[in-house]
């Protein structure tokens, strides 16, 4: 199959460029649309995307208890966690928004370290994210408390979606359809008020629709494509790859400059990934 031919790294190169490219562009979209009803954009538009592609319903009826347990679980915390993240980024940067999120999933791969070579990579990770995350969160707790719980729902979102992944019968991207569809559901009542603007927008309607392609879509499905066939320990310290790339982000799209310790921090953050090496 050619899908399978494709090495899982170059899935996640993908995953990293798009992950915070909606993002970004989702920055943007604030001008014209509450940050919350552009988290509700973003799921929308993805689960509209895969109930056409996929048809997730058909999934959620013939799981078993497990599946369906699974499959709502995840959906939960994507919906939680897209609103926690979109409330953290209008608050503040995107690059330390991304250094906070990442900080539980290093954890995570701690677990999963058996190795000298992947044990300095961990540490010059998490030191690059320490960085990173300097002192500029100072000063907005609510915003810093918002980009944590996202921190800790993202390090959700990996270990729900590792185990979708291999779950037999269920399929990664399947998977990933049905837990959007359940997201959806569950952020409408939450947050669908607060996107009403872009309904008398067609310009706002659209751009949410593009973030939700750019953002849920496109690397949701490379991260299930290669959690498929890596462990879920070295994926979780391949994606501290991410910070790197929101700061590169913020710089093109938002002209976020960083400082001098946060270029250094970029830099420790990519010599621990290109040191790391995949097991199991």
């Amino acid at each position: 199959m050619f899908w399978a031919r494709i090495p899982p790294h170059a899935y996640f190169v993908v995953s990293a460029v798009f992950h915070y490219l909606g993002p970004a562009f989702a920055v943007l979209l604030f001008a014209r649309v509450d940050a919350l009803g552009v988290a509700w954009l973003r799921i929308a538009s993805a689960a509209v995307i895969f109930a056409l592609w996929r048809r997730p319903w058909r999934l959620l009826v013939r799981s078993d208890r497990e599946g369906r347990r699974l499959l709502l679980a995840w959906g939960a915390v994507l919906a939680a966690m897209n609103g926690c993240f979109y409330l953290a980024i209008d608050r503040l940067p995107l690059a330390t928004v991304a250094a906070i999120e990442f900080l539980p999933v290093i954890a995570l791969a701690a677990f999963g370290v058996r190795s000298a070579r992947n044990g300095v990579a961990l540490v010059l990770a998490m030191g690059g994210v320490f960085l990173l995350t300097g002192p500029r969160a100072e000063g907005a707790p609510i915003a810093v408390a918002l980009a944590f719980a996202n921190a800790v729902l993202f390090a959700l979102y990996i270990v729900l979606g590792h185990r979708v992944s291999r779950l037999s019968g269920m399929g990664g991207i399947d998977g990933l359809a049905g837990s959007m569809l359940v997201a959806a559901l569950v952020a409408t009542p939450l947050a669908a008020w607060a996107a009403a603007p872009a309904f008398l927008d067609p310009v706002a309607l659209a751009a949410g629709a593009g973030v939700g392609i750019a953002s849920s879509v496109i690397p949701y499905v490379c991260d299930q494509l290669a959690m498929k066939r890596l462990a879920r320990a070295s994926y979780a310290l391949l994606v501290a790859l991410l910070p790197a790339t929101a700061t590169v982000v913020g710089v093109a799209v938002l002209a976020q400059l960083p400082t001098p310790v946060e270029v250094v921090g970029v830099g420790l953050v990519v010599a621990g990934v290109a040191l790391h090496r995949g097991e199991g």
